[in-house]
């Protein structure tokens, strides 16, 4: 009888608990709700600062409509990817607004991740631009991101030497072939990031583009899209790593060079040319200051134009940069686009420029006399990241990315069949006929 005295007393508490816990959950959300000000969650790639300085100086300027929290996402791009796409597969609503690597919009934004833009909106926000990151920002036509800083590869060389081996880098119609030929002439080396990671995708996607040839045929096609590697361009590009790879021009560490190795070789006895990113230029004088290089090596250094392929064929630099993107289950779209757009503006983007040293997206920045002084190469980085070569633009672009990857590595191996054997691969990958 106890037992069922119980029973019966479990019966009427539990559903009275229960609504009680309802009730109690449904006054707390209302008072989150109607009470305090929205708080935007911005997960950034990591800097110096200058996007939580956005936010907090965004924040303030909305007259109160929101304020701004930031997270801060790991250093590599791989790691930042897998972070966000497990967030954004379980529709967390805490992703406002991430920074996110160029290579990454198109997938996230097929996934239906990411907010997309009117043609309006499209063309209000990305006035002033240069073209080659506004295209890293779009999938099948739409503007899912808005691009926010940039970056283009630029040709490094030392001035003397290539003096001595009477080369003009600055040339218009100077390649690989001559750099290659001056290096070996000269006993020296070409700085190169060749180990197996995303820069050495970089690197083959560049000398691609630079021959007229492209990667895939056709992007949007998703996993039918067909890979065209195995052509003229593909297989000068063969040849070019190849040559390089088992020269003497070649680094020692070739093949396990990463951007900081690169710079570390060309900065050496040993260096002649190196092709890398804008910075190394403010990390030279950097090192200066900190007495670990000599000033003569700094004024020793020497910038071009990523070299061409083909004597009659411009070079298509590679590009990169980060593109601001609104998560599709953000609670509150209509402020993280008040949020966008006002980080995303010219003078927004010289300041980014000029406090860490990220080129940025909007052509004007080029023109600002503090970014001339501080950048003597001004007009060749604003003109190589308009006229660059973005990476494949597809939704599968870590398949076809960890194909080159798997297939281009190590250096010294690549040869004139490598071409049509990545395109084998990468096929047989995106069809799901093979795993990386």
């Amino acid at each position: 009888m106890q037992a069922m005295a119980l029973r019966r007393l479990k019966g009427r508490l539990l559903p009275a608990i229960a609504m009680a816990v309802a009730l109690a959950a449904t006054t707390l959300a209302g008072c989150s709700q109607e009470s305090g000000t929205p708080t935007l969650t911005w997960f950034i790639n990591p800097d110096n600062g200058g996007q939580e300085q956005f936010a907090q100086k965004c924040a303030a300027e909305s007259g109160g409509a929101y304020q701004v929290q930031i997270e801060t996402l790991p250093n590599d791009a791989t790691a930042q990817r897998e972070q966000l796409v497990r967030r954004l597969a379980a529709k967390d609503s805490s992703i406002d607004l991430m920074s996110l690597d160029v290579i990454y919009t198109a997938e996230f934004a097929n996934a239906g991740f990411l907010l997309g833009y009117s043609p309006q909106e499209a063309a209000d926000l990305t006035d002033g631009m240069l073209d080659a990151p506004i295209e890293t920002a779009k999938w099948k036509d739409t503007l899912y991101a808005v691009p926010f800083k940039s970056n283009a590869q630029l040709l490094w060389f030392r001035k003397s030497l290539a003096k001595k081996a009477g080369v003009d880098p600055t040339s218009d119609t100077f390649t690989w072939d001559d750099m290659q030929k001056a290096a070996v002439e000269e006993k020296k080396t070409i700085s190169e990031q060749g180990a197996r990671y995303e820069g050495l995708m970089v690197w083959v996607n560049a000398l691609i583009l630079s021959g007229g040839g492209e990667i895939l045929s056709n992007p949007e096609a998703g996993r039918d899209a067909v890979p065209s590697m195995a052509s003229e361009a593909g297989t000068k590009a063969a040849d070019i790593i190849s040559t390089l790879a088992n020269s003497t021009a070649a680094p020692a560490d070739l093949s396990v060079a990463q951007e900081e190795q690169a710079r570390a070789v060309f900065q050496s006895g040993d260096g002649m040319f190196m092709l890398n990113w804008p910075y190394v230029l403010a990390a030279a004088r950097g090192a200066v200051e900190d007495g670990t290089l000599d000033q003569s090596v700094v004024d020793d250094i020497g910038f071009a134009r990523y070299p061409r392929v083909f004597p009659d064929t411009p070079s298509r630099p590679p590009l990169g940069g980060v593109n601001l993107a609104i998560g599709a289950f953000s609670k509150y779209p209509d402020l993280a686009k008040q949020l966008v757009d006002c980080a995303s503006t010219p003078d927004n983007g010289t300041q980014y420029m000029l406090d860490e040293g990220e080129p940025s997206v909007y052509a004007s920045s080029y023109d600002n006399p503090e970014v001339r002084d501080a950048y003597p190469n001004a007009d060749l980085i604003r003109q190589s990241i308009n006229d660059a070569g973005p990476r494949p633009i597809t939704p599968y672009y870590v398949d076809v990315a960890g194909s080159i990857i798997n297939t281009w590595h190590p250096p010294g191996a690549v040869n004139e069949n490598t071409p049509a054997q990545t395109d084998e691969f990468m096929s047989a990958v995106l069809q799901g006929r093979r795993l990386l």
